[in-house]
């Protein structure tokens, strides 16, 4: 199964996953009005999704003027990738790290903290900002913004069944075919965040080691990317990010801090087995 289309599969998952909770809450209005909601979040997701997350981490765009070297890298590694030269950020953090934005290559935007910029040298800078350019060019940052609002919102919704199910259903009798019940409702509520983080997991997963590879395309090697990854990982354990968790994601690094049973859950594959992959296509 390729890429694209293991993709596209786990958004439909997504999708039904949504579709299936609105019908526990309300039987088949319910699943109408769940579609509805899904169309109207991810239509507000394509549209502003990057301002939002632009918004939320107080970056500050910046010109060639005011960021010239920062600038003339992000614009020669864009030529390189045969993208539109993308809006570059700067977000006042010293925990290094940098994600990328927008709904597709002519609305990209590649946001990097003043923490990054300290830490790496200009080559493992510019295997960061070609991964980020290379998930700008395999339109990423729409799937993954896509993603994290129908996840997000199956969450809300589950919360929403489960006070249902300890409140009687909605009103609602237990033996109601249509909702399943109480117990039914209650173990919707348990499972469906589950499924949807796990979904959510194996999308960002996938895009990370695709854009690993990509940037490693872009930059012209991967070692400065791998050097790069191994600095980022320890930095940002030291001094992690205040990160909202739906973000997460779009980060090149994981920007939250856990021990290894939250690693299972984490948005991003295991930094040893991304270096271990860049090192084998220097050879």
């Amino acid at each position: 199964m390729t890429n694209v289309l293991r993709t596209t599969v786990l958004l439909a998952a997504l999708t039904a996953l949504f579709l299936v909770i609105g019908a526990a809450l309300g039987g088949n209005q319910g699943m109408v009005i769940a579609f509805i909601f899904a169309l109207a979040m991810n239509a507000a997701s394509y549209w502003f999704s990057d301002k939002i997350v632009l918004t939320m981490y107080g970056a500050r765009e910046v010109s060639l003027h005011e960021a010239p070297e920062l600038y003339r890298l992000v614009q020669r590694l864009a030529q390189r990738a045969g993208i539109p030269m993308p809006r570059v950020y700067l977000i006042a953090s010293d925990s290094p790290n940098a994600f990328a934005t927008g709904r597709n290559p002519q609305h990209g935007a590649v946001a990097v903290t003043e923490g990054i910029m300290r830490l790496l040298d200009e080559q493992e800078l510019a295997g960061v900002l070609a991964h980020e350019l290379g998930h700008i060019r395999n339109r990423d940052t729409l799937i993954m913004t896509v993603a994290a609002t129908l996840a997000g919102a199956i969450t809300m919704l589950a919360h929403m069944a489960q006070w249902g199910a300890l409140f009687g259903g909605f009103g609602r009798r237990d033996e109601d075919d249509h909702g399943g019940g109480m117990l039914g409702l209650l173990f919707m509520a348990i499972l469906a965040p589950i499924a949807a983080t796990v979904i959510q997991l194996a999308i960002s997963r996938a895009r990370e080691f695709f854009a690993d590879r990509t940037g490693a395309a872009i930059a012209g090697t991967p070692a400065g990317l791998a050097r790069a990854l191994e600095k980022l990982h320890y930095a940002s354990q030291r001094l992690p990010l205040q990160t909202n968790p739906a973000t997460a994601h779009l980060f090149i690094v994981n920007p939250l801090t856990g021990g290894s049973f939250m690693n299972l859950f984490s948005t991003h594959p295991p930094i040893e087995e991304r270096i271990r992959r860049l090192r084998s296509w220097e050879r």
